[in-house]
């Protein structure tokens, strides 16, 4: 079974019911020539919390879905210094074929089950000569004991195929791979993702991890990704930033977005001002109803900022004209696409204003049961959006994933 292919698989019980799905397999490597013991798999379950599943307790492997016997710890896998993430460590590792002499790249790796019961890495995918942005190079499958190199860290490891492995998970699933990998490893694939998909895998990411990546990319490369993101975002992150490095990437940055991300830093971090975004859906009054539900299918907007659109009086850029009133996509859905949303909008809701406090914006959303509200000057222009995601981020006590650990730890699995 090619180690690769089981990412993202799903993981059952006996009784039909998904666990989770597979994220990699935990080895140790052994002395000599000897092929690595299978210690069990990194499975991510529906909590987003990744815990170790030992090979023991896995009755079924195969292309489709893994089985368990049903009895599942659920306390955070910890990865110990004995232990080897397969596809988070292996995957892209350069190696010498023992027979010529020869460095290839590993693509893939094959565990198979022994008939003393043990699984083992037995089989070796590489392909020799390939580099980093050249040609690829011819392709083989080995016995583990006909490559070495395996026990040597190495400097400036490509991501090419970890990342092959990831392509179609989510950026929080991503970012959840990255907090668990050593800051190496996170340096090199962060190196290897585009602009575009690296800014979305930080804006899941802890603090520290969006600092650390971040002062590891050159200067340039950094503002890019921080163009990428969200203005509310990259204000966060740029605010955790020490003031020269950040005026620095802020005079690198295009000035429209900067100019956003230098507003938002103007204000408090838990008022609403602080918590919101400046890139609202904003319609002018004509717009119809097909103009609304075209701007909300914008597949790089949040469920919660794709909820409502905001109609102004132009400029439509924030800070706008006069702010008329909100649109409910629920209630859009319901009317003719030719119908002018300007007949259907919500105008008795006050928006909240840049100092309103994180506990009267929470207030605010529930006691409307909004998962938006819009942000607006004394003079009544629109200034962004808060979402309930950016909320619920502050009301939840800074380690929180922690806290939910420590919690299942006191009272068992």
């Amino acid at each position: 079974m090619y180690v690769a292919r089981l990412a993202g698989l799903p993981v059952y019980d006996p009784n039909g019911d998904q666990v989770g799905k597979v994220r990699d397999v935990v080895v140790m490597l052994r002395q000599g020539s000897q092929p690595p013991r299978v210690l069990g798999l990194v499975v991510e379950v529906f909590t987003r919390r990744r815990i170790f599943l030992p090979m023991t307790r896995v009755t079924s492997v195969d292309a489709g879905h893994v089985i368990t016997t049903g009895l599942v710890n659920m306390r955070r896998f910890e990865q110990r210094p004995t232990e080897v993430l397969v596809i988070g460590e292996l995957l892209d590792r350069t190696v010498t074929i023992r027979e010529t002499g020869t460095q290839a790249v590993v693509f893939d790796l094959a565990m198979e089950q022994w008939r003393t019961r043990d699984w083992v890495l037995s089989k070796v995918a590489v392909t020799e000569g390939a580099k980093r942005f050249r040609r690829r190079g011819q392709s083989h499958v080995l016995d583990w004991a006909d490559v070495s190199g395996f026990a040597q860290s190495e400097e400036g490891q490509g991501a090419t195929h970890i990342l092959a492995a990831f392509e179609s998970m989510k950026p929080a699933d991503l970012a959840g791979i990255l907090h668990d990998l050593s800051p190496k490893r996170r340096k090199e694939i962060a190196a290897a993702l585009d602009d575009e998909r690296l800014a979305d895998v930080l804006e899941e990411l802890p603090e520290d991890d969006q600092v650390e990546i971040l002062a590891g990319l050159d200067t340039e490369r950094a503002a890019d990704v921080l163009e990428e993101m969200s203005p509310d975002d990259a204000a966060d992150l740029i605010a955790e930033l020490p003031t020269d490095t950040a005026e620095r990437l802020l005079t690198l940055m295009e000035p429209d977005e900067a100019e956003d991300v230098r507003r938002l830093l103007t204000y408090e971090e838990r008022t609403a001002g602080g918590l919101m975004t400046s890139e609202p859906v904003i319609l002018p009054a004509d717009a119809t109803v097909a103009d609304a539900l075209a701007h909300v299918r914008n597949a790089e907007l949040s469920p919660a900022l794709a909820a409502m659109i905001y109609v102004c009086r132009p400029p439509l850029e924030t800070p706008t004209g006069r702010f008329i009133g909100i649109g409910h996509i629920q209630r859009l859905l319901r009317e003719p696409p030719s119908a002018l949303v300007s007949g259907v909008l919500d105008t008795d809701l006050d928006g909240l204003r840049a100092d309103d406090s994180l506990h009267t914006v929470s207030k605010y959303l529930a006691t409307y049961n909004l998962v938006a509200a819009p942000v607006l000057d004394d003079e009544g222009r629109l200034l962004g959006a808060v979402t309930v995601d950016d909320v619920l981020d502050h009301l939840l006590p800074h380690d929180w994933r922690e806290s939910e650990q420590q919690e299942v730890d006191r009272h068992g699995a």
